[in-house]
């Protein structure tokens, strides 16, 4: 996790302020949020502040796969907040560095992982899917569950407050079918940063 940690620099990705063996143990140290979105997501948050936190989630892990890294744990328990909104992706522990092709062994969070990534085969597209999970949150209310299909708890109030656009980006991440979603966090930073412009209904 630190070698992975040390190739990473970007305000959306929690910095490693030290690694060393302090008396045969050995130690990491790490800025202290103010809390998790796990936390935050038990208070009522306003549609604007969710969009500012999905976009920060995306453009951390858009760093991360531009640098061959795949998370392979996005929940919100691992999305840090700290003062003036801003959100950090932590927790590396799992992730994968992407050559031609890798393999895992299914770790993740059950019911926060993508199908393919729980049978030992996760991807960038995997990432996505649960970046996409984390989204239907926030602008919908509720966690989607297995089997995924659409419209997932939460889609009307998701409708009635964001626009189609927004929506199609939610879903397009949700596929169950990888090849369906976007290939990575680019893509779909990219397509959220489009759709952002006109995204709030009210």
């Amino acid at each position: 996790e630190v070698r992975l940690l040390a190739a990473l620099n970007h305000k959306n990705i929690l910095p490693l302020k030290n690694a060393d063996i302090i008396d045969g143990h050995f130690v990491v140290t790490m800025p202290l949020g103010e809390q998790s979105l796990a936390d935050r997501l038990r208070y009522r948050m306003s549609s604007k502040l969710a969009l500012s936190y999905a976009e920060q989630l995306l453009a951390g892990l858009a760093h991360a796969h531009e640098h061959r890294i795949v998370h392979c744990d996005i929940k919100p328990e691992n999305l840090i907040l700290f003062e003036e909104g801003r959100l950090t992706l932590t927790d590396f522990g799992i992730a994968k560095v992407c050559l031609r092709t890798i393999q895992g062994s299914g770790s993740g969070t059950v019911g926060h992982m993508a199908p393919e990534q729980a049978m030992g085969k996760p991807s960038y597209r995997s990432d996505v899917f649960s970046a996409g999970l984390v989204l239907c949150r926030l602008f919908g209310g509720e966690w989607p569950e297995w089997p995924f299909d659409w419209p997932t708890p939460g889609y009307a109030r998701m409708k009635a407050k964001y626009h189609a656009d927004l929506i199609s980006i939610v879903r397009k991440a949700i596929e169950v079918e990888p090849k369906k979603r976007f290939a990575d966090a680019s893509k779909m930073l990219a397509a959220f940063q489009r759709a952002k412009r006109h995204a709030l209904r009210i």
